[in-house]
């Protein structure tokens, strides 16, 4: 706990105070409560939370170190029809205390662990207790038996999606406070992408709890899961082709950062610094991961320049600079057959047009550029300002914004400028990942080596994507123009 913010802890500590209150009065209950079913479901969540590898579904809990990039850990795994199930079976203060032993026993993930462990039995046992209250509100009171089960499928249903919300409510609060997330776009998505799993769950809890009041016992309920398991190793078989999506995209940038030593890392901070502007852009989590890949692929296309441009240390020529101004559509033709990076694949080709026309590959104006490329060309000059290379240091964060906010209008777009500038203002940046300066600083140092300081400020933005003084606007090479373009370039 100590890691997070004052508010956050606050607010995990309000909400463990919730969840307390809930599951106090199971203490006036006695000894008719259904303790021995109680003990049961919470073992049995617990063994489910133990074995549980599923990918979750939803939105990642918070980590309080920035914001929240890839899908998130709501809990809407396989083994939430357990706690379904307690919801239609027992008192409301009971099926609150059901999910608290799995939840603080259960895996952590990321630290802190005591933080995250807690924060998951906060959430859960006030949406337990809500859901019971719902259950029995709209009609499934005890006691009841299996041929009431048709009229038991609404307040199942009701108590499924007073889960969600509950859940959602509470997630939402905690992005807030522990990573600081615009209160705008907070709780967008959360309820909506997790909606439709939960229903199924409370409907296979629903199925569990009648099975549990059957004349075949308790034992019969945990047939339930076994569908439900199935079906999330379905979906963790995705999530095992999506990692190797992502791992086909780590080597194409490995192997850029390889052959350009003045760039290595700037991949990776130019897409985490894309995921910053679509955020603060308030875009949904599918735009943004392709984004994110935007990013990290936008210099893809240099596997095509030879390696003695991208290390040349002295000025470059007109043709050379020509051979460089390539790289956008080399980068194009090299991820075209990459069907899922989507509207990635214009960001690549586009990346460095300007909005007064001036730019290339195309030189396309204002809008006609995607929008994507208009997020990554302000990402790619901010870390490319704000990275020390051998030719130059780095320019501090504030003077880097500033000089976004000089070329808005014209080379860049400025709602992305503010974007960024709004998104830093809130979580700051923090280039961790090595750079080729880190190892290599030596080389405009020693004197023996033209520094490219003299280099037009175009020649650098050609390599680098730093924002340019006014180069002439490359000339179209029809050639390499990509399948359905049109004269301007736009599709």
């Amino acid at each position: 706990m100590r890691g997070l913010p004052a508010a956050a802890r606050g607010y995990i500590g309000g909400t463990a105070l919730a969840a307390a209150l809930c599951a106090a009065p199971a203490i006036r209950l006695g000894a008719a409560a259904p303790w021995s079913s109680t003990l049961a479901l919470a073992l049995l969540y617990a063994g489910c939370e133990q074995v549980r590898r599923c990918p979750p579904v939803g939105v990642r809990a918070p980590s309080g170190t920035g914001p929240v990039e890839g899908p998130a850990c709501f809990p809407a795994d396989w083994a939430s029809p357990v706690l379904l199930a307690g919801v239609c079976l027992l008192p409301p203060p009971l099926a609150a205390l059901t999910a608290v032993p799995g939840a603080l026993t259960g895996p952590a993930g990321a630290r802190p662990a005591a933080a995250r462990r807690l924060w998951h039995a906060a959430e859960l046992a006030p949406a337990c207790w809500a859901a019971a209250q719902v259950f029995r509100i709209t009609g499934g009171h005890q006691p009841w038996s299996a041929p009431q089960f048709p009229v038991l499928l609404l307040p199942a249903a009701a108590a499924a999606a007073t889960f969600c919300a509950v859940l959602a409510a509470l997630d939402g609060g905690v992005l807030i406070a522990a990573e600081r997330h615009p209160v705008r776009t907070a709780w967008r998505g959360l309820l909506t992408r997790s909606l439709g799993p939960h229903l199924v769950h409370g409907l296979a809890g629903l199925m569990m709890a009648v099975l549990w009041r059957s004349s075949y016992g308790p034992p019969a309920a945990l047939l339930v899961l076994l569908p439900m398991c199935l079906s999330c190793w379905v979906f963790a078989q995705y999530h095992r082709e999506r990692a190797a999506h992502q791992a086909t995209i780590r080597a194409l940038v490995q192997a850029v950062d390889i052959k350009d030593r003045y760039t290595r890392g700037h991949s990776e901070r130019v897409g985490r610094a894309s995921v910053m502007i679509a955020r603060e852009l308030g875009m949904a989590e599918d735009r943004v991961e392709v984004l994110r890949f935007a990013g990290i692929l936008h210099d893809v296309g240099k596997l095509g320049v030879p390696t003695r441009l991208l290390r040349k240390d002295g000025p470059l020529t007109p043709q050379e600079r020509r051979v460089i101004e390539l790289h956008p559509e080399y980068g194009h033709e090299i991820v075209r057959g990459i069907g899922f990076l989507g509207e990635a694949r214009a960001a690549i080709l586009h990346h460095h047009e300007r909005l007064d026309g001036r730019g290339y590959p195309y030189g396309l104006r204002g809008h006609h550029i995607p929008e994507y490329a208009r997020v990554v060309a302000v990402a790619d000059a901010f870390d490319a300002m704000t990275s020390t290379r051998s030719y130059r240091r780095a320019r501090p964060v504030p003077a880097a914004v500033e000089e976004l906010r000089k070329c808005a209008g014209a080379q860049f777009d400025p709602r992305m400028v503010r974007a960024l500038a709004a998104s830093l203002d809130r979580y700051g940046w923090h280039p961790d990942l090595v750079t080729a300066a880190d190892t290599e600083p030596a080389a405009a140092a020693d004197g023996g080596v033209p520094r490219r300081d003299a280099e037009p400020d175009g020649a650098i933005a050609a390599r680098d994507g730093e924002p340019a003084g006014g180069p002439e606007r490359t000339a179209v090479r029809p050639g390499l123009r990509p399948e359905g373009a049109g004269r301007d370039g736009t599709r």
